[in-house]
Parts: C-alpha cells; structure tokens; sequence
C-alpha cells in the first residue's frame, strides 16, 4: 500500500545515494524505510545504544535524544530494536576511522543502511532520533569522535 508521504529537497537528496532515486522514494511510501547505499553520498558511524546512554548519563531516550542533537548536529537514525543509532556522517576513508573507534564502526562504500521516512520519529522500530534538516545535513566526524571520547571517559569513571 502507497502512503501519502510528501517528498523532499531533504529526502530527495538522501534518495540520490541509490542510482535509481525513485526506488529509495517508492521504498518510503510503500515499506516507510528505504535501503540506501552508503559511501556514495554519505557514510554512517553505528553508535551502540549503552555508548550513546553513557555519554548522555542515561538511557532516558528523551534525554538521550536530545542529546544526540545537541553533541553531533545532524541526522541520526534509531534503530531501536537493535540497540543502534547511525549518525549520518560525510564520506571518510572508513579505515582510520575503525582502528581508532572499534566500539563505533563507520560503515561506508559496501554497506547498506536502513534508511525510515520522514516522518518515522519514533519511538518505536526504525525511526530518525534526529532528523535532517537541511539538503546535504550531516554529522561532523569531528562530533562523533567527541561522543565516543564522552562516552569512553564516562564508561571509565563509572568503572571506578
């Protein structure tokens, strides 16, 4: 059954990671979740829930949510049944990345990634903790690396 789900600059942009753009938004309508290649126009950091509730200071998902929002400034997709967030991040050689974040690989050219429609907000299944804003809205690598390091310090703290 086709929804009535309107597209998108924002959604439209993401679609274009496929070489069919109309498959990922027939996807949305039809499922609410399309399966997008990454490492064409984006890669994803998957970030363990206990790592994202250990850097917020607990597994509130209001709490842990906001922020999510607040520390990466970009798109995160949850996918709540799995216990992982995805930060939408731009494409980094994925290499350097792993070696230095085992706990948060970055998936990039060869991997897929679930990807909900828009209005998919949760809280339950597949749906978009943050969602983006803007054509081309991403994560920095840079913020990322900084709720690891976050989360990493308060996992040691709390070890003590």
């Amino acid at each position: 059954m086709i929804t009535a789900r309107e597209p998108s600059a924002v959604f439209d942009w993401l679609a274009r990671a496929q070489q069919e753009p109309r498959h990922a938004h027939r996807e949305w309508a039809e499922r609410g979740i399309a399966l997008l290649p990454l490492g064409t126009r984006f890669n994803a950091v998957c970030l363990p829930a206990r790592l994202v509730y250990s850097a917020a200071g607990t597994d509130d998902l209001g709490i842990a949510t906001q922020t999510l929002a607040e520390l990466l400034d970009g798109p995160v997709v949850h996918n709540r049944p799995k216990h992982e967030y995805y930060a939408l991040v731009e494409r980094t050689p994925t290499m350097r990345w792993t070696q230095e974040y085992r706990e948060a690989p970055m998936l990039g050219s060869g991997h897929f990634l679930s990807v909900p429609a828009s209005d998919l907000t949760g809280p339950t299944g597949l749906y978009w903790a943050v969602r983006p804003r803007i054509v081309g809205d991403l994560c920095p690598v840079q913020s990322v690396a900084a709720l690891v390091r976050i989360a990493r310090s308060e996992s040691q703290r709390s070890q003590r």
